[in-house]
Protein backbone atom coordinates (compact mmCIF):
# COMPACT_ATOMS: atom_id res chain seq x y z
CA UNK A 1 0.00 0.00 0.00
CA UNK A 2 2.91 2.58 1.09
CA UNK A 3 5.05 1.11 -1.95
CA UNK A 4 1.68 2.25 -4.21
CA UNK A 5 1.36 5.35 -2.79
CA UNK A 6 5.20 6.11 -3.36
CA UNK A 7 4.94 4.85 -7.54
CA UNK A 8 1.59 7.67 -7.63
CA UNK A 9 4.42 10.18 -6.28
CA UNK A 10 7.18 9.54 -8.37
CA UNK A 11 4.85 9.40 -11.64
CA UNK A 12 3.54 12.95 -10.93
CA UNK A 13 6.66 14.44 -9.87
CA UNK A 14 9.85 13.75 -12.82
CA UNK A 15 12.36 15.52 -10.39
CA UNK A 16 11.75 13.10 -7.34
CA UNK A 17 11.76 9.76 -9.68
CA UNK A 18 14.46 10.93 -11.56
CA UNK A 19 16.39 11.28 -8.34
CA UNK A 20 14.95 7.93 -7.00
CA UNK A 21 16.15 6.14 -10.41
CA UNK A 22 19.80 7.38 -9.89
CA UNK A 23 20.03 6.09 -6.57
CA UNK A 24 18.48 2.73 -7.60
CA UNK A 25 21.09 2.16 -10.34
CA UNK A 26 23.84 2.60 -7.64
CA UNK A 27 22.66 0.20 -5.29
CA UNK A 28 24.17 -3.14 -5.43
CA UNK A 29 21.09 -5.81 -5.76
CA UNK A 30 21.47 -6.29 -1.46
CA UNK A 31 21.19 -2.52 -1.13
CA UNK A 32 18.52 -2.73 -3.23
CA UNK A 33 16.57 -4.96 -1.76
CA UNK A 34 16.67 -3.81 1.63
CA UNK A 35 15.69 -0.18 0.24
CA UNK A 36 12.90 -1.99 -0.98
CA UNK A 37 11.74 -4.06 2.11
CA UNK A 38 12.83 -1.81 4.83
CA UNK A 39 13.16 2.10 3.63
CA UNK A 40 17.06 1.87 4.02
CA UNK A 41 19.93 0.73 3.27
CA UNK A 42 23.58 -0.05 5.19
CA UNK A 43 27.01 1.29 3.40
CA UNK A 44 30.37 0.48 4.42
CA UNK A 45 32.85 3.31 5.31
CA UNK A 46 35.95 3.18 3.04
CA UNK A 47 38.41 4.44 5.41
CA UNK A 48 36.98 2.71 9.35
CA UNK A 49 35.14 -0.22 8.04
CA UNK A 50 32.26 0.81 9.88
CA UNK A 51 28.60 0.12 8.68
CA UNK A 52 25.90 2.86 8.56
CA UNK A 53 22.80 3.02 7.52
CA UNK A 54 21.13 5.54 5.34
CA UNK A 55 17.28 5.76 5.69
CA UNK A 56 14.85 7.62 3.36
CA UNK A 57 14.89 11.26 3.88
CA UNK A 58 17.52 14.72 3.35
CA UNK A 59 18.68 15.16 6.56
CA UNK A 60 19.70 13.08 10.25
CA UNK A 61 19.09 10.31 8.38
CA UNK A 62 22.60 8.32 8.30
CA UNK A 63 23.09 6.53 11.38
CA UNK A 64 26.46 4.70 12.26
CA UNK A 65 25.44 1.18 13.55
CA UNK A 66 27.74 -0.99 16.04
CA UNK A 67 28.68 -4.84 15.65
CA UNK A 68 25.24 -5.57 16.64
CA UNK A 69 23.61 -3.42 14.17
CA UNK A 70 22.21 -0.70 16.76
CA UNK A 71 22.39 2.72 15.88
CA UNK A 72 24.43 4.46 18.63
CA UNK A 73 25.61 7.78 16.47
CA UNK A 74 23.34 9.66 14.21
CA UNK A 75 25.38 11.69 11.25
CA UNK A 76 23.96 15.10 9.42
CA UNK A 77 25.67 15.49 6.18
CA UNK A 78 23.85 16.74 2.71
CA UNK A 79 25.07 18.67 -0.20
CA UNK A 80 24.95 21.85 -0.77
CA UNK A 81 21.44 23.24 -2.32
CA UNK A 82 17.93 21.84 -2.76
CA UNK A 83 18.14 18.44 -3.99
CA UNK A 84 15.66 15.59 -3.80
CA UNK A 85 15.78 12.98 -1.42
CA UNK A 86 17.26 9.90 -4.12
CA UNK A 87 20.04 12.58 -4.52
CA UNK A 88 20.54 13.45 -1.29
CA UNK A 89 21.02 9.58 -0.42
CA UNK A 90 23.07 8.56 -3.44
CA UNK A 91 25.93 11.73 -2.33
CA UNK A 92 25.66 10.46 1.16
CA UNK A 93 26.30 6.87 -0.13
CA UNK A 94 29.22 7.86 -2.88
CA UNK A 95 30.60 9.73 0.21
CA UNK A 96 30.95 6.91 2.92
CA UNK A 97 31.96 4.72 0.37
CA UNK A 98 34.92 7.17 -1.13
CA UNK A 99 36.09 9.32 1.32
CA UNK A 100 34.51 8.35 4.52
CA UNK A 101 36.65 11.09 6.87
CA UNK A 102 35.80 14.20 4.92
CA UNK A 103 32.10 13.43 5.30
CA UNK A 104 32.23 13.29 8.75
CA UNK A 105 34.51 15.64 9.18
CA UNK A 106 31.50 18.30 7.56
CA UNK A 107 28.64 16.50 9.39
CA UNK A 108 26.62 17.39 12.52
CA UNK A 109 26.93 14.70 15.16
CA UNK A 110 23.68 13.63 17.05
CA UNK A 111 22.19 10.93 19.46
CA UNK A 112 19.25 8.78 17.10
CA UNK A 113 16.05 8.09 18.68
CA UNK A 114 15.46 4.92 19.92
CA UNK A 115 11.91 5.04 21.48
CA UNK A 116 9.94 5.96 17.93
CA UNK A 117 9.94 3.18 15.69
CA UNK A 118 11.55 4.01 12.16
CA UNK A 119 10.16 3.02 8.62
CA UNK A 120 11.39 -0.71 8.71
CA UNK A 121 11.61 -1.37 12.08
CA UNK A 122 9.12 -4.23 13.69
CA UNK A 123 6.43 -3.23 16.33
CA UNK A 124 4.76 -5.07 18.35
CA UNK A 125 1.50 -3.82 18.47
CA UNK A 126 -1.75 -5.36 20.74
CA UNK A 127 -4.99 -5.68 19.14
CA UNK A 128 -7.55 -3.12 20.57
Amino acid sequence: MVRDYWNRFLEEDPAHARGESLLREWLSPNQRAQYDALGYFDVVGCHTGKTYRIRQGTSTNVEELDKNGVARIGWCFVPKGYLVEGDVMLAQKISLETNERAALAAANRFTPATGAPRRGQQVNRRPF
